[in-house]
């Protein structure tokens, strides 16, 4: 394989905290595919960008015509200890729980914060390393946090 359709060149990738945060919320969220994506041409140090994956988007033809297929990257993946998102349920209940009257604006208040806290924590568990996956091969790299 040439270096740039050769994943195995890849020493790190970087990555937004946002989207990180975004796909791995989509992914516990939806029924959506949503991963990150590092795309070739392969070099030392890579993007990986937010993708949602669609059906046939990759597949036989592109190794075919020697053409290296992205590696995608399971966002829940580059968190250590992913928490557990916030359901609407839950927050009601915690509301219900308080001595102060529940509301339905309280709730959707209070489930907004829970949710943007669960967010933040998302965002200072990101690893420092993960290890990429393709078809034939595996290696560990470093992650970079850009914001």
């Amino acid at each position: 394989m040439e270096e740039q359709s050769d994943p195995s060149a890849i020493r790190s990738i970087a990555v937004t905290a946002d989207d990180v945060v975004t796909g791995a919320e989509r992914t516990l969220r939806s029924t959506d595919e949503v991963v990150l994506r590092v795309t070739p041409p392969f070099a030392g140090r890579m993007r990986a960008r937010i993708h949602r994956v669609r059906e046939g988007e990759y597949g036989v033809t592109d190794e075919e015509y020697g053409d290296p297929v992205p590696i995608h990257v399971d966002p829940t993946e580059l968190i250590a200890e992913l928490p557990t998102y916030p359901e609407p349920e839950e927050t009601e209940d915690e509301l219900r729980a308080e001595p102060e009257r529940y509301t339905p604006e309280r709730h959707r208040e209070y489930h907004q914060q829970v949710v943007e806290d669960w967010r933040e924590t998302v965002r200072e568990r990101i690893v420092d390393e993960t290890t990429l996956e393709w078809d034939g091969g595996h290696k560990r790299v470093s992650v970079k946090h850009l914001g």
